[in-house]
This record gives C-alpha cells, structure tokens and sequence, in this order.
C-alpha cells in the first residue's frame, strides 16, 4: 500500500482536481457524522486564495492532499506567519486544515510534509492546528463530539488527536467553548449589572449597521488591547479587519453586539454572531442554485436559535477599576436579554484559554459550562 503527497499549487484554482479534491476530501473524513457541518466551498477557497485573503500579506503557505491506494484520504497546510513570528520571535511554524481519514500512517505522512516544509523556512517547532492562524479555527477537537460546531468553530473525528500525537506532538493548550442557555441570569450578575448601568458616565449601544466598517474598527481596538496578554495572540491588521467587515456583514445583528463608553471613550465590547451552521448545516457546502436563498431566509426572516459570542474584552486601563468591576457581568446580560427578546434558546462563548482562570470563572458565574475542548498541539524541529 502506498502513500502519495500532492501538493496544491501558489494559485490553487491552477489544479481544479487538486483542489477540488483539498475541499471535498471531508465527504470521506465525515461520512455518517450527524453532528458534522460542511463549511460553504466558497468561503474554503476564498481562504487559501493568496488574491484575497489578507492573511497572505504576512505569511505563506503550502497545501496538500495525502492519496492511498490512489484513494484521498487527507489533507494539511503549513503556514509561516511572520506577524506571530514578530509578536512571539518562538520560531513557531503551523499546521492547519488537518483532517485525515482513522490511519496513522496517513496522518504521520502528512504531518512530516508539513514539518519539512516549515524546517526549509527555519522554523524551530510546529504547532497546530491552526486554520489559518490563532485568529481563525483553533485546536482540535477532543472533548464534546456529540454537537455540531458552531461557526467559525473546527469539528474533528474523534480519532485525529490520537493521530496527531501518534505522529510525535505534545499537548500545548487547551480551549474551551462554553455553553449558555439563554434566559439564565444569576441574581449577582444582574445586581452587578445594575449597579454599571446607573453609572451617569456609563454609555452603551450596538453596533450600527450603516457603519460597520467603521464599529469594526472600534471593536478591534478594544480586541487588540484587551487580549494583548493572551497566549498567542497576534493582532489584527487592517485589510484583515476589512475582509472581516465584508465576511460578517450578512450575519450581524446588531442587537448581539455592544460597545460601553466611558466619559465618551470606547471602553468594553461584546460581539456575537448568529450561528450560521444552523443555517447552512444541510447546504452540503454548496450555495448554487438554491444555498444562497434558503440561507438568507433562515438568518434574515427565520431567524437564527442558537449564536456564538466570539469577542467579549475591556481595555486594561478600565479592567481593574473598582467602580467598573461589574463590566463583563454588565455585557453578558445585556446580550442575554437580546437573545431572549430575538428567540434564541442558546450560546456558545468561544473560546477561552484553559489557564485564564479569570475568564473562565465568570463565565461559570454567568451559568456557562464547558462542554467541547479544543486542543494545539506542538513538536519541536531537528
């Protein structure tokens, strides 16, 4: 039995089979997963479109798709991002788009490609997955198999992880995601509410639609300073942020998002997005002839049930503040509120580090629960 590597070329559109192949390879990996959502074939290629997506102005990337017996049976990508590389200088090279069928030899081909790739490029270690970066789908899969992904979430068999570190990898970090049942406000995070609400110097709105380029912006400003401290964080950069407008126009609801002022001066943001995999879940990847309809009547007059909270921060200056401390509580039930009044049953809060323990106990404080994890893995380089 043999193994065979092929790699997609710069402009992956060049070899259709090939990338046709790269795309389709998950009817095989996920065949009979109730719980599996095809992500839309449109979004996937606009991905690993050098022309398009913004990420390529500051990284590179290989692809490829593993053959056995002439059969597919996997795929991976190798990425050098220099942004991560200059915020971290780890000499950290990643993996991503890994999804293979339940055969280490598959896997551990694969997962050496992509090593030898990044060991080319002097890389010192490669760490994964990442698709494309820690400001994409992180992690894979290891608890929490028994629900379908939300967007923007990776969804993985059972089996990959063991494959992973059957290839040689090491845990690094796990990731939680959290559910919430909308509806379920705890008596001390409304007193805390409460008491941020009647601040006179306290303002709040949602994000406006007529300018999202511009919320965005402002939103992204809290991120970059709000996060700076996290494990791998890398900054947005501002073609970045106007794919991300374009991207989110048609989820976003403005009713889900907040920004609180403080004496005028954007202080906290909370940002959650309607739960497009409900809406797309049947879809089978594909938005022509009828995708394209049937989704925008399920976001735009059906209306979503379920939706995923992927941003909640405060800048520093304001996050140790006495007088402010009831913040995060604050834009946690004023997005609970919304979704009750928009008919949605439940959230997902997205994901948060294993060892931010700040995060992760208000979260249980809000009602949340831990109910998939996520893990990236690393191996060191020769």
């Amino acid at each position: 039995m043999t193994i065979e590597i092929r790699e997609l070329p710069a402009d992956p559109k060049r070899d259709k089979k090939l990338l046709r192949d790269f795309v389709d390879l998950v009817d095989d990996v996920y065949a009979g997963d109730p719980t599996y959502v095809r992500p839309l074939d449109v979004e996937m290629e606009d991905r690993l479109d050098r022309a398009k997506n913004p990420f390529f102005e500051h990284a590179e990337l290989a692809a490829w798709v593993a053959y056995k017996d002439g059969r597919r049976a996997g795929r991976v990508t190798a990425q050098v991002d220099r942004e991560h590389l200059r915020c971290h200088q780890d000499g950290a090279g990643m993996f991503g788009f890994l999804d293979t069928v339940d055969d280490p030899e598959v896997a551990r081909a694969l997962l050496d490609t992509a090593a030898a790739w990044l060991t080319a490029r002097g890389m010192k270690r490669i760490r994964g997955p990442l698709s494309l970066s820690i400001n994409d789908e992180t992690g894979v899969l290891v608890e929490g198999f028994d629900t379908p992904p939300m967007v923007m979430m990776p969804h993985h068999r059972p089996y990959q992880s063991g494959l992973i570190e059957a290839a040689g990898f090491t845990k690094l970090k796990d990731f939680y995601a959290w559910d919430y049942q909308v509806g379920l406000v705890p008596p001390r995070a409304q007193k805390a509410h409460d008491e941020v609400a009647a601040l006179p110097e306290v303002t709040a709105r949602p994000m406006d639609p007529r300018r999202v380029r511009e919320d965005l912006g402002t939103i992204m400003g809290i991120f970059n300073d709000a996060w700076s401290d996290n494990w791998g964080f890398v900054p947005l950069t501002e073609r970045e942020l106007e794919k991300l407008a374009s991207d989110t126009r048609i989820l976003l609801m403005p009713e889900l998002t907040r920004i609180v002022f403080i004496d005028g001066e954007a202080a906290a943001v909370l940002l959650t997005l309607p739960n497009l995999n409900e809406a797309i879940a049947d879809l089978d990847g594909k938005l022509l002839p009828f995708g394209f309809a049937k989704l925008l009547w399920r976001l735009k007059v059906r209306g979503p049930k379920t939706a995923r909270l992927i941003i909640l921060g405060i800048r520093k200056k304001w996050r140790h503040v006495r007088r402010y401390a009831g913040l995060s509580a604050y834009l946690f039930v004023e997005a609970n509120r919304s979704a009750h009044l928009l008919g949605l049953r439940r959230g997902e809060l997205s994901w948060t580090v294993e060892d931010n323990a700040p995060v992760n106990v208000a979260i249980k404080l809000m009602g949340g629960r831990i109910y998939k994890k996520y893990r990236v893995y690393e191996r060191e380089l020769a």
